[in-house]
C-alpha cells in the first residue's frame, strides 16, 4: 500500500528524505479531463530510494516542500507541463532541472514515451489504465497510486544512463542549455485571446452569420462548463458545434438529446442571439497576409534547410532538434530575428 501524504505533519516527516540528496525526481498530476478549472491534484516525488505521494487537494501548505526543493535539481520527464501546473500553486521554480525527455531526444531516440523508455531500459510494460483517470478522487485507488510512483520511479536511472551518454556523445552542453531554456519558458503564462478562443478546429472556413453563431455556441457551452467546473466537451463536442452551427445557418432543425431542461433553453436563448444579431457584430476576419518571400529569402531557407538536415543525419538527431522549420524561415528573411529562437549549441551546429 503506497501512503498517500495528506497532513501538514505528515509532510513534516517526509521532508528529511530530501535533504541529502542533490537530485529529487518530481512529477504531477491534475484532473483537466474532468474539470473545467483545472486542479494539481498529486506530486509525485522519488528520493533517497522511496517513492513518496503528496496530496494537494488535502489543504495544507506546500510551502515547506517547496522550501525543500530550493537549490536541488528536479528530474522531469517533459518539464513544462509540470511546472506550469506547479508555479500556479505557489512555486517559485527550480534553478536546475534534469529533463529526460530532451536527454533522450538529444541521444537520438525516436521513442522518447517515459513509458517507451521504460520498457526500453527495464523491459517493463506500464499499464495505461489511468492516463486519464480522474486524479481528484479520495481516495485513491490503489492500481492509480501504484500507476502515480511509477512516474518518478525510474527517473534517477534515466538521469544517470543519459548523463553517460550524453557525455560520451559530447552533447552534455546541448542538454544543459535545453533544459535552462525550459525553465524559462514556463516562467511566462500562456494567456487566451478572447476575440480568437472560440475558433476551434474545423471553423476555418466559417464566415458571416454561421461564424456569428459559432461563436454565441461557444460562449453559451464556456458558460455551462463553468457552472458545472467540467470541460466544455462534456457539454457538447468541437464536432458537434461546428455541425449546430452550419444547420442553424441553413434553417435547419438542430436537436442534440441530450440537451435538455434549462440548458436547452440557455442553447436556444445562445441560437437566438446569433439570429437577432446584426451584421456589424458578426466576426470579422483580419488575415494578416503573410508577406511572400523573395527569391533570395527562398534560397537562404533551401540552404539552410539543407544545412540542417545533413547535420541532423549525421547526428542521427531529430532536425527540429537543429532546428524548426519556421525558424528557419524567420532566419532566412530577418537574420536578427530568427538567430535569438536558436540555443548556441543550435547556432554552432549551422554555422550560424
Amino acid at each position: 500500500m503506497i501512503a498517500l501524504v495528506n497532513t501538514e505533519a505528515g509532510l513534516a516527516e517526509l521532508l528529511p528524505l530530501l535533504e541529502a540528496p542533490d537530485r529529487i525526481a518530481i512529477d504531477t498530476e491534475a484532473d483537466s479531463l474532468h474539470c473545467y478549472f483545472e486542479k494539481l491534484c498529486l506530486i509525485q516525488i522519488s528520493a533517497s530510494g522511496q517513492d513518496l505521494l503528496i496530496d494537494p487537494l488535502a489543504g495544507f501548505s506546500l510551502e515547506p516542500l517547496f522550501a525543500a526543493l530550493t537549490g536541488k535539481e528536479l528530474i522531469f520527464h517533459g518539464a513544462d507541463y509540470d511546472l506550469r501546473l506547479l508555479r500556479r500553486v505557489g512555486y517559485g521554480g527550480p534553478d536546475r532541472i534534469f529533463d529526460t525527455m530532451i536527454g533522450a531526444r538529444l541521444c537520438g531516440i525516436t521513442e522518447f514515451s517515459l513509458a517507451a523508455l521504460i520498457e526500453r531500459y527495464f523491459g517493463l510494460k506500464l499499464a495505461k489504465g489511468s492516463q486519464k483517470a480522474n486524479w481528484a478522487l479520495r481516495p485513491l485507488p490503489a492500481e492509480m497510486a501504484d500507476y502515480a510512483v511509477k512516474d518518478t520511479h525510474y527517473l534517477h536511472e534515466l538521469a544517470e544512463i543519459f548523463s553517460a551518454d550524453l557525455v560520451k556523445l559530447g552533447r552534455w552542453e546541448w542538454f544543459q542549455q535545453s533544459c535552462e531554456r525550459a525553465i524559462r519558458l514556463t516562467e511566462t503564462t500562456k494567456e487566451r485571446d478572447a476575440e480568437e478562443v472560440w475558433r476551434i478546429p474545423g471553423s476555418g472556413l466559417m464566415r458571416g452569420r454561421t461564424a456569428a453563431i459559432l461563436r454565441e455556441l461557444w460562449r453559451w457551452r464556456d458558460e455551462e462548463a463553468r457552472a458545472i467546473d467540467r470541460p466544455a466537451f462534456h457539454v457538447l463536442h468541437n464536432e458537434q458545434l461546428i455541425y449546430a452551427a452550419n444547420r442553424i445557418d441553413q434553417g435547419v432543425p438542430t436537436e442534440f438529446h441530450h440537451l435538455r431542461g434549462s440548458r436547452l433553453r440557455r442553447f436556444e436563448e445562445a441560437v437566438d442571439r446569433a439570429l437577432d444579431m446584426p451584421e456589424t457584430q458578426w466576426p470579422v476576419f483580419v488575415r494578416t497576409p503573410r508577406p511572400r518571400p523573395s527569391k533570395e529569402e527562398e534560397a537562404e531557407f533551401r540552404i539552410l534547410k539543407q544545412k540542417r538536415d545533413k547535420v541532423a543525419a549525421d547526428l542521427q538527431l531529430d532536425a527540429s532538434l537543429i532546428a524548426p522549420k519556421a525558424t528557419l524561415e524567420v532566419i532566412a528573411s530577418n537574420f536578427e530575428e530568427g538567430i535569438v529562437r536558436l540555443m548556441p549549441w543550435q547556432r554552432e551546429l549551422l554555422a550560424l
